[in-house]
């Protein structure tokens, strides 16, 4: 790797690693309605203002030790664990694609996947900032994908348009049978807009597929990991394990991910099986 290379991949996850540090303040304050913009910065805790010496991506929350200049109140590694995260992900997206339009839609893509899925983690919410934001990132990177002529896993105009129908339709009929079987809401509004928004990026075809793939990563991890741990804990307690509720938008985006990228070989391999 020479010496440019180095240095161009350095940049560009200061970018990302800049990019998660906004990625921090929206899965903060938009569950609580309130603005991205103001105030500036602050501590969680103490209220105090941060100064930009302390809100260097990563770095300032190793120098301070992970808690506030003003307060000494402790400041959640979750932090600079998204900004590395959304630096990492901008640097390796660059990497394999290149400086191109694909590399920062596919990045700024996995970026508000990323976001939803944190969101709705802690909050059971997804903010319509991340749906609506990417849903318009994705109509006008249609555009001008065919505008530039550039090969991309991201879905024609038509097919942009026709996949947010598709994909907000198709959850709500899962939300509606849901509700019926269960006899409770299964499903919130949050999901159809993010399904709109996967749609409008990964077209029809594939954003049914991203409901399939998001039911199978959602029974892994509950088969795989959230069953045997919740079995053993509830034993040591002498307790009955009662499943935890996890909504389904943490499963539906690295789907809508894993769509994007491998989406059209999936659907391809499983024709190919269909047909004999």
């Amino acid at each position: 790797m020479n010496i440019l290379l180095i240095l161009h991949t350095l940049f560009v996850f200061i970018i990302g690693a800049c990019i998660g540090s906004f990625l921090n303040v929206c899965i903060s304050r938009w569950p609580a309605d309130l603005s991205v913009v103001r105030p500036p910065s602050r501590c969680p805790k103490c209220a105090h203002g941060i100064s930009w010496f302390d809100n260097i991506p990563v770095l300032s929350w190793l120098l301070l030790g992970g808690k506030c200049r003003s307060c000494h109140e402790p400041i959640s590694p979750i932090y600079p664990v998204v900004e590395l995260t959304v630096g990492l992900l901008f640097a390796g997206i660059v990497l394999w694609l290149g400086p191109t339009l694909v590399a920062l839609r596919v990045a700024l893509f996995a970026t508000i996947l990323l976001g939803v899925a944190l969101t709705d983690l802690q909050h059971y919410l997804i903010p319509d900032g991340f749906t609506i934001s990417g849903l318009l990132l994705a109509v006008v990177g249609a555009v001008a994908g065919v505008m530039l002529g550039e090969a991309s896993p991201f879905a024609a105009p038509i097919d942009a348009m026709f996949g947010a129908c598709v994909g907000a339709g198709a959850i709500t009929i899962v939300g509606w049978i849901g509700e019926v079987i269960l006899k409770k809401e299964a499903m919130g509004f949050g999901d159809a807009t993010l399904m709109a928004m996967v749609g409008a990026a990964v077209g029809s075809a594939r954003a049914l597929l991203t409901i399939f793939v998001g039911a199978a990563i959602a029974a892994a991890v509950f088969l795989l990991v959230v069953y045997p741990v919740g079995m053993v804990r509830a034993r040591a307690r002498g307790a009955v394990f009662e499943p935890p509720l996890v909504p389904f938008g943490v499963f539906l985006a690295p789907a809508a991910f894993v769509t994007l990228i491998w989406g059209r070989e999936l659907i391809d391999w499983y024709l190919s099986r269909m047909m004999g």
